[in-house]
Order: C-alpha cells, then sequence, then structure tokens
C-alpha cells in the first residue's frame, strides 16, 4: 500500500515538473537558461563542453529537441532541465538552476 502511494506521488510530482514548472517560468530571462545551465555544469563538474557538431554521430540538437519533440522553447526546456536533473541524481550538490 505505501509503496503504491509513493509511486503514485513520485508519478505526480514528475507530471507537475513537466506540465506547470515550464509554464511558471517565464520573462526574458528564460532565454538564456540553457546557456546558464550548461555553463553552471560546464563550470562545477567538468564533464561537458563540446558541441554535438563535433561528434562523430550527429544529434537532434537542443533547438529541435525543445521545439519539435517537447513543444517548448529552449530556454524553458533548460529550466525544466535544471530541475528535473536534481529529482534524478544528476547534480547532486545542486549547481544547475534557472529562475
Amino acid at each position: 500500500m505505501v509503496k503504491k502511494l509513493l509511486t503514485g506521488v513520485a508519478a505526480n510530482a514528475l507530471l507537475f515538473g513537466a506540465t506547470v514548472l515550464p509554464a511558471m517560468a517565464q520573462g526574458p530571462e528564460l532565454n538564456y537558461c540553457w546557456g546558464k545551465v550548461v555553463s553552471q555544469r560546464a563550470a562545477y563538474y567538468h564533464d561537458i563542453g563540446e558541441h554535438s557538431s563535433s561528434q562523430t554521430e550527429p544529434r537532434v540538437g537542443v533547438g529541435n529537441l525543445a521545439h519539435d519533440i517537447f513543444n517548448m522553447s529552449v530556454g524553458e526546456l533548460a529550466s525544466l532541465l535544471g530541475t528535473l536533473d536534481d529529482a534524478f541524481g544528476q547534480d547532486p550538490d545542486g549547481v544547475t538552476h534557472c529562475p
């Protein structure tokens, strides 16, 4: 019973994060979120920094991913990812955030 309850709470938290948080984060500062979040991660963890075009297998690209897959702006996607990476243990020190 408790396991079902916790699973339901976690699922609702993810749904809230994916739908409500991007709508709440608005304004011109959101336009700079991708650069801000990537810069924060690169400066602290030193694990990113190459553009996807320099990789041997071309990637979709953050702009296409945001617009075509999630129907968001690049800034909205970055704001969401900067929030969700904590929930998935990808930012253990909590250094990435935008607004």
